[in-house]
C-alpha cells in the first residue's frame, strides 16, 4: 500500500518592523534642532577656511578703514549743512513775514485814503445838490440820487437760499442761459425784485446796507451777487421807503413779486415780507452827479 505524499510544512514568514514616517522625522529634527545650530555650523566652517571676520591683509584693512571714515564724513557735512542752513531759513521766512505784513499795512492804509477821498467827494457832491436850487428841490433830487440818508417807513424783505441748495447739478434746476441752479438766488433774481419794489412806489431801496441809485447795477461773479461792485452773501436783505403796507400790496401783486412766489413754491427760496414803521437807509457810497442841456441845433428835415 503506497502511502500519500507528504507536504512540506508551511512556514510563517516573519512580519518586518514599519519603518517612521520621513515627514514625521522631518518635523522631529526641526524641533529637536535650532536653525541657530545651522548657522553656528556654518559660521565654523568659514572661520576654518579663513572666510569669516575681519579682512586679513592690510589693504582689506585700509580700504575697510577708508570707506568708514567717508561714512562718517559724509554724515558729518550733510549734518553741519543742515545745522548752517536752518537759520538761513528762518531768517528768509521771517524777512517774507515782514514783508507782508508791511504791504497789508501799506494796502489797509490806501484802503482808509480812498474811502476818505470817496466821502469827501461824496460830500462836495451833496452840497452841489444842495446848491442846485431850494432846500426842498435839493432834499428830494438828495433822496431820489441817493446822495441823503433816509429813513421813514417801508417794507423789509429778506430773500435767501433754499435750505438744500449747493453748488452743481442736483435737486429741480432752473435752466435758463446756458445755466442752472438748484435753489440758489441769482442776480437776475434781485434784479427783478428790485425793479419790482420801485415799480411799486419804493422811494429809497437797499440791499444788504448797500443803497441803490439809478445808476446801480445788480450783476454775477461766479456765484456771488455784485451790487455796485461789492459783493453780498446770503440772506439778502432788501429795505425799500415808501408807503409801508400799499407798497407791500402792490408788490406782492406785481408779476415781480409772483416771480418770487414762483420760486419759493417751486425750488424752496426762502422769502418773508414786512411792514416796518422807521426804516433807516445809509446814503450812497458815491454818487455820479450828470447833467444835460437842451440842444440848440436845429433838426434838419
Amino acid at each position: 500500500m503506497c502511502g500519500m505524499p507528504q507536504q512540506p510544512p508551511i512556514r510563517s514568514t516573519p512580519t518586518r518592523p514599519s519603518r517612521p514616517d520621513a515627514s514625521m522625522s522631518l518635523i522631529t529634527n526641526v524641533m529637536d534642532h535650532s536653525l541657530d545650530d545651522g548657522y553656528a555650523e556654518a559660521a565654523a566652517r568659514k572661520k576654518a577656511a579663513g572666510e569669516g571676520g575681519l579682512p586679513k591683509t592690510l589693504r582689506a584693512r585700509l580700504g575697510l578703514a577708508v570707506g568708514l571714515v567717508l561714512a562718517a564724513l559724509v554724515v558729518t557735512v550733510g549734518a553741519a549743512q543742515a545745522r548752517v542752513a536752518a537759520p538761513t531759513v528762518a531768517k528768509e521766512r521771517q524777512e517774507l513775514i515782514d514783508r507782508i505784513d508791511r504791504e497789508t499795512a501799506a494796502a489797509d492804509k490806501l484802503e482808509r485814503d480812498v474811502d476818505k477821498l470817496r466821502g469827501d467827494v461824496s460830500e462836495r457832491q451833496r452840497q452841489a445838490l444842495r446848491e442846485s436850487g431850494g432846500n426842498t428841490r435839493a432834499d428830494l433830487v438828495g433822496i431820489l440820487a441817493g446822495a441823503t440818508e433816509v429813513h421813514g417807513r417801508g417794507v423789509k424783505l429778506v430773500v435767501d437760499d433754499a435750505k438744500e441748495a449747493a453748488t452743481g447739478g442736483g435737486g429741480n434746476p432752473r435752466e435758463t442761459s446756458g445755466f442752472s441752479d438748484t435753489g440758489r438766488v441769482r442776480d437776475r433774481d434781485m434784479q427783478r425784485v428790485v425793479n419790482g419794489l420801485w415799480q411799486s412806489g419804493a422811494e429809497a431801496v437797499s440791499v444788504n446796507g448797500q443803497r441803490l441809485t439809478a445808476l446801480s447795477a445788480i450783476r454775477a461773479a461766479g456765484d456771488a451777487i455784485l451790487v455796485d461792485n461789492r459783493p453780498l452773501v446770503p440772506p439778502y436783505t432788501v429795505l425799500a421807503v415808501g408807503d409801508g403796507q400799499r407798497l407791500s400790496t402792490r408788490f406782492q401783486d406785481s408779476p415781480d413779486g409772483l416771480y418770487l412766489h414762483a420760486l419759493q413754491d417751486n425750488y424752496g427760496i426762502r422769502t418773508s415780507i414786512s411792514v416796518e414803521s422807521d426804516l433807516r437807509l445809509p446814503a450812497a457810497p458815491s454818487v455820479i452827479v450828470r447833467t444835460a442841456q437842451p440842444s440848440t441845433e436845429k433838426g434838419t428835415s
